[in-house]
């Protein structure tokens, strides 16, 4: 489980929990999606703190049994129900905490041969058991009431996602990660969640314009930094 939230003077900023396996732990590196957020939502706090959880399993999950019964291999039926309780332990945290699920992404199971076998032996994950838990997951989230992001369609909607969108065939390159955050930001703007945590909606804290700012280009004016994403060139709306 990952989570970030700075604390300085001032109000305390709203935590987001990431919660899930490798694709996670990963985000934060290789220009990834949870880096990405945590960028986004630098010196940005709230009146009322809300709290974002999103979770991801499925890819460990639904890779085909080992005939010596050992392997990250979970039955469908068990993985929903695994689901299904962590989706209703988050739910009894508060009124306040929201969900986002993500669906197990794709798979390029040609690139898996070529960068893990030597690692993992032979490839047992394919881009068709993925599907099959995503949809059993996206089914649950209907069934719950809870916001899901189909990553297994959304990645592949890109043309040259096979070769695009991975580093070794199951972890996000940054070209995959901008895709999960694509659809993360899409559902916090569509979402009629109170307070709104879309980050363009919080305030930043000590945001106010200053004579002290760095100077704009054409010499005029000064540059608030506090809505600037030094390092990155983010622009998500």
């Amino acid at each position: 489980m990952y989570f970030f939230r700075e604390k300085m003077v001032g109000p305390v900023r709203p935590q987001l929990v990431l919660f899930g396996s490798s694709i996670v732990q990963l985000s934060f590196s290789n220009e990834g999606w949870g880096a990405t957020l945590a960028t986004l939502y630098a010196r940005k706090d709230a009146p009322i703190q809300p709290s974002l959880v999103i979770v991801y399993f499925g890819g460990n999950d639904s890779v085909h049994p080992h005939p010596s019964g050992l392997g990250p291999h979970v039955p469908l039926p068990e993985y929903i129900e695994n689901m299904r309780k962590i989706a209703m332990h988050l739910k009894t945290l508060s009124e306040k905490t929201r969900l986002i699920f993500l669906s197990a992404p794709p798979v390029n199971e040609e690139q898996i041969r070529e960068a893990l076998s030597d690692k993992l032996g032979k490839p047992n994950r394919t881009n068709e058991s993925c599907r099959i838990y995503s949809e059993a997951c996206l089914e649950l989230c209907r069934d719950l009431d809870i916001k899901a992001i189909d990553l297994w369609t959304a990645i592949q909607k890109r043309d040259d996602w096979l070769t695009e969108c991975f580093t070794d065939g199951i972890h996000l390159s940054s070209e995959g990660s901008k895709i999960v955050v694509e659809e993360i930001t899409k559902v916090l703007t569509e979402a009629e969640w109170e307070p709104n945590l879309h980050w363009k909606s919080l305030p930043a804290e000590f945001g106010e314009d200053s004579p002290y700012d760095p100077v704009s280009p054409d010499g005029k004016a000064t540059v608030n930094v506090s809505e600037l994403c030094f390092g990155r060139n983010i622009q998500w709306e």
